[in-house]
């Protein structure tokens, strides 16, 4: 099969690079900058004003809303053709957002417009797809191993025109942010039901709702991801009408898987990208740098790990890519074995390069302002979105199931 990209992706790629070099990367800084001084004045969730600009600017180019398959509302991509170009976005953990391409906002979108009533997407896709609000996704519980998505204890109980909700979440990526207006919660309404996976219902609850209470936000190796973030959320007694229901009663696990097969890959696509810069980051820095009478770059281990890097990433990408491809045209349920192949390999990949970008960098690594965030991101991304072993599990278990039928069952 062939991945060489559309003349359309073609287009949009070079445009989308030139947005950066001449927008993200000179304002890397002042986005740095900006969130400190938020910090020392004692709120580092304030949004930045220069990720705003952004906006308008990303807007005006007409480089907005690129994630959206088969839609109106954004550029039309396929996943294959969105692959690159969320790539390049990710080259810079922050820009994703100038382009209203970031998470978790893109996969509650794509819930809104795949699952949502036509007045639930009035409501609350249509400022979402503007960039004038952001959003928040509760489904990960601390009392629970969450990566058991059927173990979700939250509840939900129907009381007459209204759901009564009650449950405490974490790592509700966004619910520190002032802009954050909704969740879109994951609850047990219906723990009795024989099927396991019919438990569950998804609801919209609005941020201003009485009893929703965000008790703190998460840092992640020391970050705090500002003003972004990660939140602790406690639903006491929160009452929500039950038009907010999502689908129906009892499709809550259906809209997770919906929903986290196009975030998975996504989260891959911009590691690739992270990857990327850091190896590019590693041979500028060692072809700079002299030790023992000659250039870092020519020593002879990170001549290997330079070129382990390169492999690393293309094998990456192209797996990235056929997960894509299959999503496509066979649809996520059926490449569910490819979005698990990459959502173990990409993070691992990524860790293992800015890792050695690291290295490269002697101290200077451990504090530098892209490297060590970068590996921050990289290493949760083993846990978010299921970590490693649920996904080798589930790749072990699709991989026996060729053979369980006799010897030459795999043929």
């Amino acid at each position: 099969m062939s991945f060489d990209y559309s003349p359309k992706v073609l287009q949009l790629r070079a445009r989308l690079s030139a947005f950066m070099e001449r927008h993200i990367y000179p304002n890397e800084e002042r986005f740095h900058a900006e969130v400190e001084a938020n910090r020392r004045a004692g709120n580092a969730w304030v949004p930045t004003l220069v990720i705003e600009e952004l906006k308008r600017e990303a807007r005006a180019a007409e480089l907005w809303n690129l994630f959206l398959p088969e839609s109106a509302h954004g550029a039309g991509l396929s996943n294959l053709e969105y692959a690159p170009l969320c790539e390049i976005m990710g080259r810079a953990f922050w820009s994703p957002e100038v382009f209203n391409c970031s998470a978790p906002d893109t996969g509650n979108m794509e819930v809104l417009a795949r699952y949502g009533s036509a007045q639930q997407q009035e409501r609350w896709l249509a400022p979402l797809l503007d960039g004038s609000m952001r959003s928040c996704f509760a489904m990960t519980e601390p009392a629970v191993a969450s990566s058991d998505a059927t173990n979700i204890a939250s509840s939900i109980v129907r009381d007459g025109e209204h759901y009564v909700i009650n449950g405490r979440k974490w790592w509700s990526s966004g619910g520190n942010d002032p802009r954050c207006q909704l969740f879109i919660f994951m609850g047990k309404s219906d723990p009795d039901n024989a099927s396991r996976h019919l438990q569950q219902s998804m609801l919209i609850v609005p941020r201003d709702t009485p009893g929703v209470d965000v008790v703190r936000h998460l840092p992640v190796f020391g970050y705090d991801d500002a003003p972004h973030g990660h939140a602790e959320i406690v639903f006491e007694n929160v009452r929500v009408p039950v038009s907010n229901i999502l689908l129906g009663e009892g499709r809550g696990f259906e809209i997770a898987q919906g929903r986290l097969g196009p975030g998975r890959i996504h989260h891959c696509m911009r590691l690739i990208g992270l990857a990327e810069r850091a190896l590019e980051q590693m041979c500028r820095r060692t072809l700079g740098r002299v030790a023992f009478g000659k250039s870092v770059a020519e020593q002879g281990v990170t001549l290997e790990r330079i070129a382990q890097a390169r492999i690393l990433i293309d094998q990456t990408r192209f797996l990235v890519l056929n997960a894509a491809h299959l999503m496509d045209t066979v649809g996520n349920k059926v490449a569910a074995r490819e979005i698990a192949m990459i959502k173990v390999a990409a993070p691992n990949m990524a860790c293992q390069v800015i890792d050695w970008a690291i290295q490269a960098q002697g101290g200077g690594g451990m504090s530098d302002p892209f490297l060590a965030p970068a590996y921050s991101v990289a290493r949760s991304l083993r846990i978010a979105d299921g970590p490693d072993e649920v996904h080798r599990n589930q790749i072990g278990k699709m991989e026996l199931a060729k053979y369980k039928g006799g010897p030459r069952a795999h043929a």
